[in-house]
């Protein structure tokens, strides 16, 4: 049998070439703050994948998406076993876009904190007398860097993006530029509005894009996880205020109350994490958690 090792490791995922396709696992680490914790969260990989599998065919109708399977029998030898069942997806390889799409439907975070400052959320003038954690009058798009491990995300404006991928990509930056910014928009009020259908605002999101041997653009990495979104529960929101949620904002919110704990988190804080989790999987899919 053959061995693989990863190509790449990031904060969570571990990448395996396999020739015309790659291998993306889904491992039990949890970051935040640009930081790897030292703690695993049992099945977190696999709420990842299969989540992201949900949305990918949910959405396949608005761009075409990187997913092949998610079905190990469908890897090498190597992968079909417990290790790497259910957290694992074999995809298309792309030529990733280094752009971060984020889309914000709600402002909190960061943005809450800079709309506080100057009325503004990346550079975007939003109407005065938004109270915290109110939904936006129409979702904004507000990209980013893609930074190095260890590294912090950079805002950038629209134009910043489109001369980013133009230098990679000669005389295609605005058209790829203005691709992914409208997809991002589509993607994220399709998906928005079925989540709330079943009880969960989404609050924002990240998506990345990458480019096919054609030049097409092709949805990719994650998609809605906990991971890469904010979830609320619908029901008790009330602008005004911070929301609970269902995402690793709970995990945010325990260190920021605990800052010498070094990145070592206690373990019902844990276990909320992955009942957390496992709760949004149930309520946006209408499953428990299988693979």
């Amino acid at each position: 049998m053959k061995e693989y090792k990863p190509v790449k490791e990031g904060k969570v995922r571990e990448v395996y070439d396999d020739g015309d396709s790659i291998i993306m696992v889904a491992t039990d680490r949890i970051s935040a703050f640009d930081v790897i914790l030292k703690n695993k969260v049992t099945d977190k990989g696999r709420v990842l994948t299969q989540m992201s599998k949900f949305w990918f065919d949910y959405t396949k109708d608005i761009i075409p998406n990187h997913m092949i399977s998610c079905d190990v029998k469908d890897m090498p030898e190597f992968f079909q076993n417990d290790e790497f069942a259910g957290r694992s997806m074999k995809v298309k390889k792309l030529d990733m876009l280094p752009i971060e799409c984020i889309v914000r439907g709600y402002i909190t975070g960061s943005g809450w904190e800079s709309y506080q400052k100057n009325g503004t959320v990346c550079g975007i003038k939003l109407p005065s007398g938004l109270v915290e954690s109110d939904k936006l009058p129409e979702p904004i798009y507000t990209p980013t860097t893609k930074a190095d491990l260890g590294d912090h995300d950079e805002h950038i404006t629209f134009e910043e993006s489109v001369d980013i991928i133009e230098k990679l990509h000669p005389g295609k930056g605005r058209e790829y530029a203005e691709i992914i910014r409208d997809d991002t928009i589509a993607l994220y009020k399709k998906c928005a509005d079925y989540a709330l259908t079943k009880g969960i605002i989404i609050a924002d999101t990240k998506f990345e894009f990458g480019l096919d041997e054609n030049g097409n653009v092709v949805l990719g990495d994650e998609m809605l996880t906990p991971d890469s979104s904010r979830f609320w529960p619908a029901e008790g929101y009330k602008p005004g205020q911070g929301q609970p949620s269902f995402d690793k904002q709970f995990v945010r919110d325990w260190l920021k109350a605990n800052p010498d704990s070094n990145y070592d988190l206690p373990q019902d804080v844990i276990d909320k994490t992955i009942a957390k989790y496992k709760e949004a999987y149930k309520l946006l899919t209408g499953k428990d958690l299988s693979w």
